[in-house]
């Protein structure tokens, strides 16, 4: 639901809320929040809500340390997991200076700006994530053991499955926060699981990516389990990625995917230090499933995007190289800027490579490679026309430098 201010100072008010999370994230997309109490909300919503800026990494960015989160409404929702009496719930906010200028290291106004980018010339970008991540046994204590909680596989029932009540209680939690999951199931790893969204606009989608962490690990926490969504948690298993299926629309009408399709694959290895920013990501790439190869094709699971078997308002496109460790933010914005590149210089896709790229060996050999090492994909992005023509100088020095480590 859309909420105005006044709407969510009613609903604080009649439903007995106690605490406002005021959430956002840093550059690197990790979750962060300040909570309020209600007789704070007036303000948040006039003035916004003062953070020390320097102890946040990436924002750390100039010698003034003051910044300011003003919520959005239209992104409340209850945390189901809190206690029922004095209820806690949360927006998410953007970020500006003191005098109300943009702060150039907000993830989340970064995607906005891309969302306004595309409408002004009439598309409308939706997208939608299918997120994997393992959940590891808790000791006494409640600290990882590092043991998978079970050992099932693909598409696995219970007993062996051993994951699903905890997969059902986050679908459950995610439903009653506004966001719906489409579906659900065990993965290839021990211990590994998947959760596909519906897709929506591209501020919402970004939102849900965020909560889905927050929700995930705090019911798999409350189950006696740790979630891990980092890219490669067990050596010689299958690595987390976090696939982003897309659709551009003009008007009521989806558009061709094909100049979309292009421009994402010109500019794909530029992105790949915000889509892939960790150095496990690269341990991912490449093997069980991760593609390696810069191509598209119908179905092919071995392609870089693919365009899975759909019909009607379920055509879409799906990128199959990022992993949880991306900020979606930055990830769906970037994606966003080159699709638009695409559709604007009429930009055509090389052809649709239909045979299975894991198993040709050499003859892929024709075929660019995305980069194979996070210090690859920082000298791409360092020296690409497009990354500094839409990337914040200070959003791409926060990623270099972290590279360089």
């Amino acid at each position: 639901m859309n909420y105005t201010d006044q709407e969510v100072k009613m609903f604080v008010e009649e439903e007995d809320v106690k605490f406002i999370r005021l959430a956002f994230c840093d550059v690197f997309g990790r979750h962060k929040n300040v909570s309020i109490m209600p007789t704070e909300l007036d303000r948040a919503f006039s003035e916004g809500i003062a953070i020390d800026a320097w102890s946040v990494e990436g924002f750390d960015i100039d010698a003034k340390s003051d910044l300011f989160l003003h919520p959005d409404p239209s992104t409340l929702a209850v945390l189901p997991w809190r206690p029922e009496h004095g209820r806690v719930v949360r927006m998410y906010c953007n970020i500006t200076w003191p005098d109300g200028t943009p702060f150039a290291c907000d993830a989340r106004g970064f995607l906005g700006r891309a969302v306004d980018a595309a409408a002004k010339k009439g598309y409308t970008f939706r997208f939608g994530t299918e997120s994997e991540f393992y959940l590891f046994r808790n000791d006494m204590e409640g600290e990882n053991t590092g043991i998978p909680y079970d050992n099932a596989s693909y598409m696995d029932i219970g007993p062996a499955d051993r994951c699903e009540n905890i997969r059902r209680e986050i679908c459950i939690t995610l439903e009653q926060m506004g966001i719906l999951a489409e579906s659900s199931h065990h993965e290839e790893g021990p211990g590994q699981n998947e959760i596909d969204f519906r897709y929506c606009d591209a501020l919402k989608s970004a939102d849900d990516a965020m909560t889905f962490r927050s929700v995930v690990s705090a019911i798999s926490n409350r189950n006696g389990a740790t979630a891990d969504f980092s890219p490669k948690p067990v050596e010689g298993k299958a690595g987390n990625g976090m696939h982003i299926n897309f659709s551009v629309a003009k008007g009521k009408e989806n558009v061709s995917f094909e100049p979309v399709v292009a421009g994402i694959l010109k500019y794909v290895a530029d992105m790949t230090l915000f889509l892939n920013p960790s150095k496990g990501s690269y341990n991912r790439l490449g093997s069980s499933k991760a593609p390696e190869y810069i191509s598209w094709a119908k179905e092919n699971r071995s392609a870089l995007i693919r365009i899975p078997a759909a019909s009607g308002e379920y055509v879409r496109a799906e990128l199959r190289s990022p992993d949880p460790s991306a900020n979606p933010y930055l990830a769906f914005g970037l994606l966003i800027y080159a699709g638009l590149e695409g559709l604007e210089n009429g930009l055509v896709p090389p052809t649709a490579i239909e045979t299975n790229l894991y198993a040709d060996g050499e003859k892929n050999s024709s075929l660019a490679k995305l980069p194979s090492s996070l210090k690859d994909a920082a000298e791409l992005a360092q020296t690409s026309e497009f990354i500094r023509k839409y990337v914040p100088e200070e959003i791409l020095s926060s990623y270099l430098k972290r590279a360089e480590k």
